[in-house]
């Protein structure tokens, strides 16, 4: 009944998200469309995105901690399901401050494709050590810097899109949907700046507490190498955007580099042994 409770959930979440998606496309992207949104029908979009999220929120939390005993369930659907909705959950949070309609019906629609994929690939294992608080907050604070750093990187292209359609003569009603370059910027390096202390407090945890979270002492395995050196990566971004105000192009190879490499550290491991393996 958990199993039936849980994917019950993601599908209406995914759903409500795919009807929203096309809402934002039709009033906001499409060319063919000449109304405009009055305020209460923004409100309205805002509260039925609220309830999607609620409804992925709750079925992510049964799906990954729902087998009782205190174990954690995990699998490719379940990462990528977690990662899709903390970009729903940031972008809906900034929509409150500022205008992110034109972004929304890619974060949405990702948001509905992440939330049937545990649907779609069933096959989950149990995470070992999990029972233990200490793991779960290195476990979690891993997977929502992953999901940061993925959502920053998908941002990050947005942003360069935005520019390169910036100084043309006319532009299309997507992009002038577009939120401004500079309330991206801004939220992009605020994403940044909180995934790396999530990914800090990841790998410290991974790298201090080895033998209390997986029962043995530190082995330098792909995922630890990849971890670091994204983590390296990272750092030096931060510092370059402080120091030398480092922006543009040259931030955006330094981030999707980082990004790469955390892809090479799990999710990619794990897509790989799942879906084109089919080991556990």
């Amino acid at each position: 009944m958990s199993i039936v409770n849980q994917l019950t959930l993601l599908g209406l979440a995914g759903v409500v998200y795919l009807l929203l998606g096309f809402h934002f496309w039709r009033t906001r992207w499409s060319e063919k469309y000449t109304g405009t949104v009055a305020p209460a029908v923004a409100r309205v979009e805002k509260t039925l995105t609220g309830i999607a999220l609620f409804l992925h929120a709750t079925g992510l939390q049964m799906a990954l901690f729902g087998a009782g005993a205190g174990q954690m369930q995990f699998s490719f659907g379940l990462a990528f399901c977690l990662m899709a909705w903390l970009a729903a959950l940031i972008y809906w949070l900034e929509s409150f401050q500022a205008r992110m309609d034109g972004a929304q019906p890619i974060v949405l629609n990702t948001a509905a494709l992440a939330a049937f994929l545990p649907l779609i690939f069933t096959h989950s294992h149990a995470v070992p050590h999990s029972n233990t608080l200490i793991f779960r907050l290195h476990f979690l604070a891993a997977m929502l810097s992953y999901g940061l750093f993925a959502l920053a990187a998908a941002h990050a292209l947005c942003m360069r899109l935005v520019e390169k359609h910036l100084h043309r003569p006319e532009r299309s009603r997507r992009m002038a949907s577009m939120p401004p370059l500079l309330v991206m910027e801004s939220l992009l390096f605020r994403m940044l700046t909180i995934a790396f202390l999530l990914l800090t407090l990841a790998v410290g945890s991974g790298l201090f507490y080895s033998e209390t979270l997986f029962g043995k002492a530190l082995t330098f395995d792909h995922k630890t190498i990849f971890g670091i050196i994204a983590w390296i990566i990272f750092a030096i971004l931060l510092l370059g955007r402080r120091i030398y105000g480092w922006r543009g192009r040259h931030a955006l190879n330094w981030m999707l580099a980082g990004f790469v490499a955390l892809l090479l550290a799990y999710v990619g491991s794990r897509f790989v042994l799942e879906v084109l393996l089919n080991r556990p």
